[in-house]
């Protein structure tokens, strides 16, 4: 019983680790490209235009961000619930498995802007075809370059939590 309760608590734990990266996460990206906010995920997320940018960015990081943390956190934990025990030991692994999927969400959001400070520029973002209310095409498309990267981090990150799972159970 005492297992199932550390498997939901860190399901839990995941989630709100995945919102606050989310939020965190886009206020860098707002200064990247505030365009992509407002002319793309404020609309899509439904921001009211009263609201401040920074914190109209956060809720889009947070509501975009934590469901996340189920996906990802599934796989490991459920692996965990089977392999690890005590339950703190599985608590122990639950959270280094979180830690290892932030670091590599963190690392290939970095790569993404790296990328888009690299390989975008005017000339490129003038061959894509992008709304016309766009004003800053290049930040637009840096910012999205980020968020790309991060969710692949986060995708990948399924695989770096299973192993420090089945890390975890080896002797």
């Amino acid at each position: 019983m005492a297992k199932l309760g550390v498997f939901l608590a860190l399901l839990l734990t995941s989630m709100l680790a995945a919102g606050v990266f989310g939020a965190l996460h886009n206020q860098i990206s707002y200064s990247v490209g505030p365009d992509y906010f407002h002319q793309f995920k404020f609309p899509q997320f439904h921001i009211p235009e009263g609201v401040s940018p920074r914190i109209g960015a956060a809720l889009v990081g947070w509501r975009a961000s934590w469901w996340m943390g189920l996906i990802v956190g599934l796989p490991p934990f459920l692996l965990g619930l089977s392999l690890l025990s005590p339950a703190s030991r599985l608590w122990a692994a639950g959270l280094r498995a979180i830690f290892a999927v932030l670091l590599l969400a963190a690392i290939a959001s970095a790569l993404g802007l790296v990328f888009g400070l690299i390989a975008i520029d005017q000339e490129v973002a003038a061959q894509i075809a992008l709304p016309a209310r766009i004003t800053d095409p290049v930040g637009f498309l840096r910012a999205g370059a980020m968020h790309d990267a991060s969710y692949i981090g986060g995708f990948l990150g399924v695989f770096a939590a299973v192993w420090v799972i089945f890390r975890a159970s080896r002797p």
